[in-house]
């Protein structure tokens, strides 16, 4: 799928030609710019993207033990979305460097983080780990209605490029962006590894957990933070994309028919970036110069995978 996404698009590079490329052979110019300007950051960001956010909704439904949770369940992606409403329908009253594609990273990587903390200082109080789902749905409400006010006061212009940063997007991303992603996103895998065993322990609920002597305070902690690294840095650059975080780990389950996470973690980790890639395969509408917003590809294909595989399996593993 990667070299596929990498092949299509408008133009069409042949496979020979990328690997002839990768290895420092002479290839048309204009193929060698599209590939190494364009084509691989993006195939690149679709992986770590595909990936993150796949882990985080595994992470979310084990911890809440609740098959709707997803990625940004706690606030995260509406934290960004106000820092990035900030800067592009509140332009006038911020200074002019702000009002880039890197203050609009800033601002929301800032948006997420500022509900991350406040998520995680709440997270020490509460001892019930339902309450902290409620708490994190009133800070995407909050932040929400702030953003619908901001909304109503901006101008038709400012409105269209929120609603464009909204839709997601994986393109347009220089190395360095591409670099930053892929350290935050890999971080975040790294605790997710860790807390695997600990994800099996919770499956039989907190109670059962501690008595296995699992310090649930800290896990809890841990999965919390893990996952609001890979949400919150993935809405910065990539902005919110849906459906993945909820969807891939309910494919893991009814593929593999398992809910030890020594399994399924690693499975839904590549199929979260298989599912990422085929998307943004179809966004690009190869022979075409369009490309259509990756939040509607992931659910338009996505959605109907998932029931189609419910209604073959029947049963569902939560």
């Amino acid at each position: 799928m990667f070299l596929l996404n990498l092949s299509l698009g408008s133009v069409s590079i042949p496979t020979d030609a990328i690997f002839n490329s990768v290895i420092g052979n002479e290839i048309k110019r204009s193929w060698e710019i599209i590939l190494w300007n364009f084509r691989l950051p993006k195939a690149i960001t679709a992986i770590f993207v595909g990936m993150g956010l796949s882990i985080s909704g595994l992470l979310m439904q084990t911890l809440f033990r609740n098959p709707l949770a997803g990625p940004y369940v706690l606030g995260l992606s509406s934290g960004s979305s106000l820092g990035v409403a900030f800067v592009i329908m509140g332009a006038g009253f911020l200074p002019t460097f702000l009002v880039s594609n890197y203050g609009i990273v800033i601002a929301s990587s800032l948006g997420s983080f500022l509900v991350l903390m406040a998520v995680l200082v709440v997270s020490q109080k509460l001892r019930n780990t339902m309450a902290i789902l409620i708490v994190g749905l009133m800070f995407g409400s909050f932040t929400s209605a702030i953003v619908s006010v901001l909304s109503y006061f901006s101008t038709a212009q400012e409105l269209q490029k929120f609603t464009f940063w909204s839709m997601g997007s994986l393109a347009n991303l220089s190395w360095n962006s591409v670099l930053i992603l892929v350290i935050c996103c890999s971080f975040g895998l790294l605790l997710s590894i860790l807390s695997i065993k600990p994800l099996n322990a919770l499956l039989l609920g907190e109670n059962y957990a501690k008595s296995l002597g699992l310090n649930f305070k800290r896990t809890r902690f841990i999965i919390i933070f893990a996952t609001s690294i890979l949400a919150g840095s993935i809405t910065a650059f990539a902005g919110p994309i849906a459906f993945v975080g909820l969807a891939v780990p309910h494919l893991a389950k009814l593929l593999f028919q398992t809910s030890n996470h020594f399994i399924l973690f690693w499975s839904t980790l590549l199929l979260g970036a298989i599912l990422m890639l085929v998307c943004d395969s179809i966004a690009q509408l190869p022979g075409s110069d369009y490309t259509l917003p990756i939040n509607a590809i992931t659910s338009m294909v996505g959605a109907p995978v998932v029931v189609w595989l419910l209604v073959r399996k029947r049963k569902i593993m939560f």
